[in-house]
């Protein structure tokens, strides 16, 4: 009896190996999935850079006889803020968004009349404003877009007497137009992106009239006045820094 339990025994223990493999193994947990980064999100940044303005002058005397003084163009700085909301759906490429844009610029420049060279005209760029819609294609962290929409700047122009330097009349003006432009953005962290950009500002011609006299233009004579309307484009370059509110993006959930 001992014999036969002991050599029983021995046989399990000799079958146990084998069946073991034969059981079904557990399949390992699947490897963690990197999470894609996605732009959705509201932002707040900053930006700074450089832009130029071309004005151009045309003189109407009476409503009649018309001169042109001429274009001049003029660069400098520009630094201001943005806010906006950009949202991509989850697994696609494309982004949508909405951004208003503030900036002060520091462009004045003036130019002597052509045609009259006793006149010299001044005109300053001091601030602008875009409201923009914005459509990109992004690949993870880089994202590259489009914009348009409006634009608006504040300006004073002034006319001056080219020999005494007295000032003549001025006025300001705030104008409307529209905008087209395009960047290049780069998210560094879960929140944080630098980015490029470059816009093209279409501003309506403005017809300035200034206070004279108690006149609404000025009078060199009596019985003739003067009309000046100004055109006016704005190229502007900025570095822009964001930051977003929202985390990094949602991970790829993984199909078996």
């Amino acid at each position: 009896m001992k014999r036969f339990f002991w050599g029983t025994l021995a046989l399990v223990a000799m079958a146990a190996p084998a069946l073991a493999a034969d059981l079904p193994m557990k399949a390992p947990p699947p490897p963690p999935v990197a999470p894609i980064f996605n732009w959705s999100g509201f932002y707040i940044g900053a930006n700074g850079g450089w832009a130029q303005t071309d004005n151009c002058w045309t003189t109407f005397f009476d409503f009649a006889l018309i001169l042109d003084n001429g274009c001049h163009g003029k660069s400098g700085g520009v630094v201001g803020g943005q806010i906006g909301y950009r949202w991509q759906q989850p697994g696609s490429h494309f982004v949508w968004g909405l951004e208003a844009q503030g900036d002060w610029v520091n462009i004045n420049h003036s130019r002597i009349g052509l045609l009259i060279p006793d006149l010299t005209f001044n005109a300053k760029l001091d601030g602008l404003g875009l409201f923009t819609s914005q459509f990109g294609f992004a690949w993870d962290t880089w994202l590259w877009y489009l914009k348009s929409g409006f634009a608006v700047t504040s300006n004073r122009f002034d006319i001056n007497d080219t020999f005494s330097g007295l000032n003549l009349v001025s006025t300001s003006s705030t104008r409307w137009g529209a905008v087209i432009g395009t960047g290049f953005e780069y998210a560094f962290g879960p929140n944080w992106s630098i980015g490029i950009e470059y816009d093209h500002l279409f501003m309506k011609s403005s017809d300035l009239a200034f206070a004279v006299g108690g006149g609404p233009n000025i009078q060199f004579a009596p019985g003739v006045f003067v009309l000046n309307r100004v055109t006016q484009d704005v190229d502007m370059v900025t570095l822009r820094l964001n930051y977003r509110f929202g985390g990094y993006g949602a991970p790829v959930v993984a199909r078996y």
